[in-house]
């Protein structure tokens, strides 16, 4: 069975990089580009694993993580520039399962 792969991230060359990467492996890849709709297509299908940026337009990915934690045990690894600690600890607080930068 092929494992499938959500990408929420609003930088759309990073995004389709990373998707054809995992296409490449032999993923199933979904993207989105921000995170009201990332939270949609999450909560409406299944996937492997979800990752997510913090940066994203219409809700952060703090909150998609957030509310996902309350719906779903999919494994979400945060994918995002900002590298602080602070951020690093919300992000595994809010739910997160990895975090990488």
């Amino acid at each position: 069975m092929t494992k499938k792969i959500l990408i929420i991230e609003d930088e759309k060359n990073l995004a389709r990089f990373v998707s054809l990467e995992l296409q490449h492996e032999g993923y199933e890849v979904t993207v989105e580009v921000n995170g009201r709709e990332g939270l949609e297509t999450a909560l409406e299908k299944d996937f492997d694993l979800i990752l997510l940026d913090l940066m994203l337009p219409e809700m952060d990915g703090f909150e998609v993580t957030r509310r996902l934690q309350t719906e779903k045990t999919t494994y979400i690894m945060m994918m995002t520039a900002r590298d602080s600690i602070m951020d690093v600890v919300a992000g595994l607080d809010r739910g997160a399962d990895d975090y990488i930068v």
